[in-house]
């Protein structure tokens, strides 16, 4: 008789459709999200037309990437509660990554912005599933933050003919064209109201009701009759299923690179959100899910003939302030954008472009953080550098902003190569308060007469073992008198077959020297190696008299105290 098959437990159905684990709402939760689900909804519209305009897309893109791909994303990520759609960040990488390759606004733009989506999204969704998120923590904070400041300070550079009524892109500002006053005047003023509005009443749709009213005075005095830049009219209606036609091998070859940074820099876009969500509701955050949800919104922003789209910090954070619970809200929202699609977008013929620059800039100036810089000097030196040189090198290095990402990373790596090429290695001494601290640097006596104490903070691997071995080795040319090394291992955490290698180089050099060796608090996995490679005893071996093994530094202490009353059983 066959044994009855199980059936597959509830917590592995919500490990590939997190939806489920949402709770049952009653009328007072659905209530709170659908107020959570209108802000957010409201915000996003006159958001997502000015970013579409940021990646040089058709406006009304901007509303196809809210709708389909921020209900995939908060269907199947873990974190519910995080807003997903045009961001600035992504829409300037977009921009910037297929200028030259096709005309802004042309079928190719869109065939090749929808390619670069599908790319970015398929990856997400590959690493997700094999669970590679954590290859996303190569990217250490200094680079992350002298590439985002770097890209802010490129969108504000773009948004400002926009503003000022130049029109143009922001290569051509030095051309000092004639503004067009009213525009600039339009734009200035629904700058100026949107920072108002956000020190006075955060929580307040004023993007939406200062873009309502430009709209409003924009037909009123017949801006868009007089030549001036207005949104025009967007196609009403859900968007249709699209699939892109073949870029050719040699475009396709020039996506590859920017999906890469796309897929990294949005990523990391959502972690700086959903670490919040998740420290707020006291859960660890799945990023392996979350990589495979925002993998899943790009792969439908493509579908939909839309662009990569990433999670807002701005709109998350509003979404939790507005008093989100669950994924319910997002759910409103993306009902509050499609109800804005079918019948609302003749609202937004005449809103002015100005006015669409002044709602990129107030939400890029939130990203501007110059004390960042500051604070990296403080703490480390050579980070602030690395985080400089990226600012720098994605500055210079505009429309190709992911030579910024790569100098950073190639800094940022070397630095960390170095650090354990040249690890710590100190000698020790006992310090009044019983611990074991630089002897040089606390000028502390030696532990005892003819010994050097030395401790290695990391592992003993192909990178540390040569300065492990020079350090010692230079030690005794210095000084001759040694007769004992003792090596203080609680901080050695690993060793390779390299630092097994010159293990049994260095006993080998102190055996002919007849000098010593002392060994404090080897742990486990480090004793299992040299075991194995035959450079320590086995047990039930015979003593060593060279060799001297402690389980803890107060037995090493303790038998160096020894030492120094001369007691005949350490004299070599």
């Amino acid at each position: 008789m066959m044994p009855e098959t199980q059936p597959p437990p509830r917590r592995a159905w919500r490990r590939f459709f997190p939806f489920l684990a949402w709770p049952r709402p009653d009328f007072a939760t659905l209530q709170g999200e659908a107020l959570a689900g209108l802000t957010v909804g409201m915000m996003v519209i006159p958001q997502g037309v000015a970013y579409a305009a940021l990646a040089g897309m058709p406006l009304v893109t901007g509303i196809y990437a809210s709708l389909l791909p921020a209900l995939v994303a908060v269907l199947f990520s873990a974190s519910a509660r995080l807003s997903v759609g045009p961001t600035a960040l992504t829409c300037l990488l977009i921009g910037t990554s297929l200028t030259g390759m096709a005309e802004p606004g042309s079928a190719r733009w869109v065939d090749l912005a929808v390619w670069l989506s599908l790319l970015s999204g398929l990856l997400q969704v590959v690493l997700g599933l094999a669970r590679f998120g954590w290859l996303l923590n190569v990217v250490s904070a200094p680079v992350l933050t002298g590439f985002t400041q770097a890209a802010a300070v490129l969108i504000l550079l773009s948004q400002l003919p926009h503003l000022l009524g130049l029109g143009g892109a922001w290569t051509e500002i030095a051309s000092w064209q004639r503004p067009d006053l009213r525009a600039a005047l339009l734009g200035l003023g629904a700058l100026a109201l949107l920072q108002l509005s956000r020190r006075l009443s955060p929580r307040l749709p004023a993007v939406v009701l200062v873009v309502l009213a430009a709209s409003g005075v924009s037909w009123l005095i017949g801006f868009e009759a007089h030549g001036g830049a207005v949104v025009g009219a967007l196609p009403a209606g859900a968007p249709h299923p699209y699939w892109p036609g073949w870029p050719g091998w040699q475009a396709f070859g020039q996506l590859l690179m920017p999906a890469l940074v796309v897929t990294l820099i949005s990523f990391l876009e959502t972690a700086s959100s959903a670490k919040v969500d998740s420290q707020r509701g006291g859960q660890r955050w799945d990023q392996d899910q979350d990589l495979i949800g925002q993998g899943l919104a790009k792969l439908a922003s493509g579908l939909s003939g839309a662009f990569p789209t990433s999670s807002s910090f701005s709109r998350s954070a509003l979404n939790l302030y507005a008093g989100a619970r669950t994924g319910w809200a997002t759910v409103f929202a993306v009902v509050v954008v499609l109800a804005a699609l079918l019948w609302f977008t003749p609202l937004l013929h005449h809103v002015p472009k100005a006015v669409l620059a002044a709602v990129v800039v107030v939400a890029t100036v939130g990203l501007l953080r110059p004390a960042a810089f500051v604070r990296l000097w403080r703490i480390s030196r050579v980070e602030a550098v690395t985080a400089g040189v990226t600012f720098g090198v994605t500055v210079l290095s505009a429309p190709a902003l992911y030579w910024g990402v790569i100098a950073g990373l190639l800094m940022s790596l070397s630095h960390f190569l170095y650090q354990r090429l040249h690890p710590r290695i100190i000698e020790v001494g006992l310090h009044p308060d019983g611990s074991l601290r630089d002897r040089h640097l606390w000028q502390l006596p030696p532990l005892a007469p003819q010994l050097y104490a030395l401790r290695m903070d990391g592992g003993l691997n192909f990178a540390s073992a040569a300065a492990f071995e020079r350090n010692i080795l230079e030690h005794l040319a210095d000084d001759p008198q040694v007769r004992h090394v003792c090596l203080f291992a609680l901080s050695i955490n690993h060793i390779d077959a390299t630092g097994a290698e010159m293990f049994g180089q260095l006993r080998k050099t102190l055996r002919e020297r007849r000098i010593c060796l002392h060994l404090a608090g080897v742990k486990l996995p480090v004793e299992r190696v040299l075991l194995r490679a035959g450079e320590l005893p086995a047990p039930g071996a015979p003593a060593d008299p060279l060799l001297h093994l402690y389980r803890t530094d107060a037995e090493a202490l303790a038998a160096f105290q020894r030492m120094r009353g001369h007691s005949p059983e350490y004299s070599i």
